[in-house]
């Protein structure tokens, strides 16, 4: 299990590593090109809604020892949600014949 911390108060966002590392991805293009967006989170207490904005600190905590493979088609599936008019929520990740890269960042 990985966690998203959002903003100086450090909302804290509890998901899978595989999710967070995908999720990794589409914040970060979204950000680097300054373009906010709402994102929805549902867990077992219902939904949380909050608006991502570049001026706002983000943490990604992964927990796993590896970093999880990268399936282009769900980051595809996800920057789709982003770009919508509701805002990104986490869809279902479609089966590709192989994961494209390893979420390692690229230095």
């Amino acid at each position: 299990m990985g966690r998203l911390l959002y903003g100086s108060d450090g909302q804290a966002f509890e998901m899978d590593d595989r999710v967070l590392a995908h999720l990794r991805v589409v914040f970060m293009n979204k950000l680097r090109r300054a373009e906010p967006f709402l994102f929805h989170y549902s867990e077992h207490t219902g939904t949380r809604s909050m608006w991502v904005h570049p001026a706002v600190p983000i943490v990604f905590h992964f927990y796993g020892g590896r970093p999880p493979a990268i399936n282009r088609g769900w980051i595809d599936a996800l920057m789709r949600e982003a770009n919508s008019a509701h805002g990104l929520r986490i869809v279902p990740e479609p089966e590709t014949a192989a994961p494209l890269e390893t979420a390692e960042p690229q230095i």
